[in-house]
């Protein structure tokens, strides 16, 4: 059974977490605001890696296919695999049945020494929208809720259609709470 990730066999790369929060830190000084899309496009473009390595370390498990996973195997073993290439855990769930979510406790990409004033994990939105957008019949939108580096408990993400995540986007910066807003979307 596959305990870990061969990087190399994968197309992967292992770079530390302090990297990564100096990239981010290093963008958002030089850059500013713009420094998200960017993050979030570069994660975009390795998601497809990263979900071909997990089909992979799968196989390599016997476990079969990702798509062939009831839910609760599913989420079992993508959190295994993102611990594995230190990422971190995670918890696959749903907002009241309008939007799905992952929520993290231990996020890689997380800096809680940094305190943001908003959520930071831009290469990882970038990154599950390509990954879970694998399964679902239109493109997937990541949208960061709560986040670790900005004082939260958790990371929480809010995966849905574009059109959904733009509804929740614009009504979040007018002020209201996302728990809110997903309650309109129903």
């Amino acid at each position: 059974m596959a305990d870990t990730i061969n990087l190399a066999d994968h197309a992967l790369v292992a770079v530390s977490r302090p990297a990564i929060h100096a990239l981010r830190a290093a963008l958002l000084r030089d850059v500013g605001p713009a420094s998200a899309a960017a993050l979030q496009e570069a994660g975009y473009a390795g998601g497809a890696t990263v979900f071909e390595a997990f089909r992979a370390w799968l196989h390599e498990r016997g476990d079969g296919a990702p798509e062939d996973l009831d839910f609760e195997t599913f989420q079992r073993r993508a959190s295994e695999y993102f611990r594995l290439a230190g990422w971190g855990t995670l918890e696959i769930g749903s907002l009241r049945d309008a939007v799905a979510t992952v929520d993290t406790d231990d996020w890689g990409e997380a800096n809680p020494d940094e305190h943001l004033d908003q959520p930071g994990c831009h290469f990882t939105t970038g990154m599950l929208a390509d990954f879970f957008g694998r399964f679902s019949d239109v493109p997937l939108a990541v949208l960061e809720v709560e986040c670790r580096s900005a004082g939260h408990e958790r990371c929480r993400f809010l995966l849905g259609n574009g059109d959904v995540m733009r509804f929740l986007y614009d009504r979040m910066e007018q002020g209201e709470g996302y728990d809110a807003v997903v309650s309109a979307v129903e």
